[in-house]
């Protein structure tokens, strides 16, 4: 109802406003209205400010009225398109306000806003399997290490199989989801690589494929770009290359349970 009235409130606009009359010799007065007579054309003349006439046979009617068609049709698809940008802003800014302001990772179910908590790392050595860390954020150490998350399973399911979630973000950093890979009572998030020589750090993930929106200078929507397969899943926020920090990495966990079967 609201686009229809401004429409029409435009197309009104639209035929007060100064427009051409068009001469049948390509010429033309800048006129704000005309009345179509017997045999001329009465118009008031913008650039006199006086009504005046001309001739019916002088006057290219046909030309003025489809320059006038056309002007209403550009600005009703304006005024369309106000309209959406203005609706989509609306939904962003509801969209923004469900978010909690605290840092961390969130999902919306139905009315609900769902926290996803951020889990806790265990570090350990490849050779041994010993655990050098059970601390959040973790410390890596020289050499290879397997970056787990205890537990076979997360404990907060997500709706869909392409999730939308909020990331309220802290500090600037890379982030993604990541596919968490089972191994028996853990769920590996990456093997994180340091080097003791040139002191660079690097993690091997199996990253998925997302899109980014930026809703707000520290918060973030992000989706997947496919369907994802049902499975174990994290947002992951981290740091790689020299002198990095292995312990800013920083992991919440989801579950995707894919959609039901068809019956």
């Amino acid at each position: 109802m609201r686009v229809l009235l401004l429409i029409l409130v435009l197309a009104a606009m639209a035929w007060a406003d100064n427009f051409r009359l068009y001469l049948t010799d390509g010429t033309w007065h800048m006129v704000r209205e005309y009345q179509k007579l017997e045999d001329r054309v009465r118009y008031y003349s913008t650039e006199r400010s006086d009504w005046e006439e001309l001739p019916l046979d002088l006057v290219d009617l046909k030309k003025t009225e489809s320059e006038r068609r056309s002007k209403v049709e550009d600005e009703k698809k304006q005024a369309a398109f106000d309209d959406a940008e203005e609706k989509f802003e609306r939904e962003v800014k509801r969209e923004i306000s469900r978010v909690p302001m605290d840092p961390g990772v969130y999902f919306a179910e139905g009315s609900e806003m769902k926290t996803i908590p951020r889990a806790g790392l265990k570090s350990m050595t490849d050779r041994k399997r010993s655990i050098l860390k059970i601390i959040t954020p973790v410390p890596v150490v020289p050499g290879k290490a397997s970056l787990e998350l205890p537990g076979e399973n997360a404990a907060n399911a997500v709706p869909g199989e392409k999730p939308q979630l909020y990331f309220r973000i802290d500090s600037i950093q890379r982030f993604t989801i990541v596919r968490l890979r089972p191994k028996k009572g853990v769920r590996v998030v990456a093997i994180a690589q340091s080097e003791p020589v040139t002191k660079m750090t690097f993690f091997e993930m199996d990253k998925v494929d997302v899109f980014r929106q930026q809703l707000q200078e520290n918060l973030y929507k992000v989706w997947p770009t496919k369907p994802l397969a049902p499975g174990e899943y994290a947002i992951v926020q981290y740091s790689e290359g020299e002198e990095v920090d292995a312990g800013d990495m920083l992991v919440w966990d989801f579950r995707v349970i894919g959609a039901p079967p068809a019956k």
